[in-house]
């Protein structure tokens, strides 16, 4: 077959075909201006038109990146943290439980790894939605009679972050609106925002250990929210709502017909004495999408392994919300197969001592570094009830040296060393937040050190301030 085709050119005087041949024209000087032509590629003929070329290079980060801001990062990295050489730095500032070394996670955990790596069964992709026996795995383990649940109730997520990322991406469209805790972990805003969903702050009330303010929080709903987010236990502020409590929150969700995403990664992680519902196990119509993995109660964060359990006895979300969560599932090919290996193995046979060891030293610590800072006047430290975390409020007034919770933590690292996450990171200023996973010896040191910072700062004097706040 002869390798040709023809230009057709419709000019308002008549037609006129070319012979063109290997995307030359055979006839005259081509095709210009804003005339057609088609190149033909092995006998099939295809249209083309004349390009314009960009001139320079011009290469711009998309609207998403741009609109990506970790609060976190962004306060910190603006901080000007030069420790005191004299004293050893005690970061109290790191939601990451092996730091130290003093939290290692059990040995059943660590041979079920093994034993899936020498398997050699887990070294290929994995279903995006995880493998349907490790999916069966996490069903088992937190199906309950009120709300059970199967393996297609899974999916397998690269961490817990990855879960809340696909829960926001499936619900929400740009110009939506969401309701998050304040203070409240801020990976919610960072991913909402980067997808042009507007963020609603709901607040957490200190004087009522961070119990949600009902009224402030319903008041906020409009047409364009499509969900609730609830933090329980809390980070930043290690709380645990009651039973009860978590009913309220449901109802007015029921009320306004809006599905809840529930960031329940410290589920479990509460000190003797507490109890923590699942939302799932509350709710009789409200559907829930619960997101939580290995990272915190196993203490394994860098395994990235997390899931997306989906609770929905009514099918209000039916086929369609499913449906999405797999589509999205498959933009990374799913979680890593090995821990998907050995997930089964972790979820029954770590022992429970572990949980209760590490509960305990958490609890420990956490009443360590209440008793301490609650005698330090100008403090207001809350008791948390569960997951790593205290938040301590700062009476400004009594510390004029400082602008903020910022500055005040700022100077806290260059005077004594010790670093504590200003709550300017959870939009609520003048408070900071403490990590209590660190080393029981170091939680007395660095207490030790914010008592001589405050004492040296205290501008309302030592003797009238003692029997004040506490």
């Amino acid at each position: 077959m002869e390798n040709k085709s023809y230009l057709v050119q419709m000019n308002g005087n008549g037609v006129h075909n070319k012979s063109i041949e290997n995307g030359k024209s055979l006839s005259g000087n081509g095709v210009n201006g804003k005339d057609l032509h088609h190149v033909s590629v092995r006998g099939a003929l295809y249209p083309s038109k004349a390009k314009s070329r960009r001139q320079r290079w011009d290469v711009r980060p998309s609207e998403m990146a741009n609109n990506t801001l970790n609060p976190i990062r962004a306060i910190v990295d603006g901080m000007k943290l030069t420790p005191n050489p004299e004293k050893p730095m005690i970061a109290l500032s790191i939601g990451d439980p092996t730091v130290f070394g003093n939290l290692p996670t059990d040995g059943a955990v660590l041979q079920a790894m093994k034993d899936a790596i020498d398997s050699q069964k887990y070294n290929g992709y994995a279903p995006s939605v995880g493998y349907l026996k490790s999916r069966q795995a996490v069903a088992n383990f937190y199906s309950r009679p009120e709300a059970p649940l199967e393996a297609e109730d899974v999916i397998l997520t690269s961490g817990c972050s990855q879960a809340i990322d696909l829960a926001i991406s499936v619900l929400c469209n740009p110009g939506d609106n969401i309701l998050v805790p304040c203070p409240g972990f801020s990976l919610y805003k960072t991913l909402a925002v980067s997808m042009g969903i507007d963020v609603k702050l709901y607040n957490l009330l200190p004087e009522k250990s961070w119990e949600v303010d009902l009224l402030q929080m319903e008041s906020l709903i409009d047409e364009r929210t499509s969900c609730m987010i609830v933090t329980n236990p809390s980070n930043p502020c290690g709380s645990v709502f009651s039973k009860e409590h978590l009913q309220k929150i449901i109802k007015v969700a029921s009320r306004h017909c809006l599905p809840i995403l529930a960031d329940e990664i410290y589920s479990d992680m509460v000190f003797p004495g507490c109890s923590c519902s699942s939302m799932a196990s509350l709710s009789s119509d409200v559907p829930i999408l619960s997101c939580g993995g290995l990272a915190k109660r196993w203490l394994v964060p860098g395994w990235r392994m997390g899931w997306i359990l989906i609770h929905d006895r009514n099918d209000v979300f039916g086929s369609k919300i499913r449906q999405g969560l797999v589509k999205l599932s498959q933009r990374i090919l799913g979680a890593c197969s090995i821990i998907q290996g050995a997930l089964d193995s972790i979820l029954n046979n770590t022992p429970p001592s572990f949980y209760s060891k590490t509960i305990s030293f958490l609890k420990t610590n956490s009443e360590i570094c209440f008793n301490e800072l609650s005698t330090v006047p100008g403090l207001n430290p809350v008791m948390p009830s569960g997951a790593m975390y205290l938040m301590v409020g700062i009476d400004m007034d009594r510390f004029p040296d400082f602008k903020n919770d910022v500055d005040f933590t700022e100077r806290l690292v260059t005077e004594q060393s010790v670093f504590c996450l200003p709550a300017s990171a959870f939009e609520y200023p003048n408070y900071f937040r403490i990590v209590v996973t660190v080393p029981e010896e170091m939680m007395v040191e660095a207490c030790s050190r914010i008592r001589e910072f405050c004492q040296r700062h205290n501008r309302a004097g030592s003797t009238e301030s003692t029997d004040l706040d506490h």
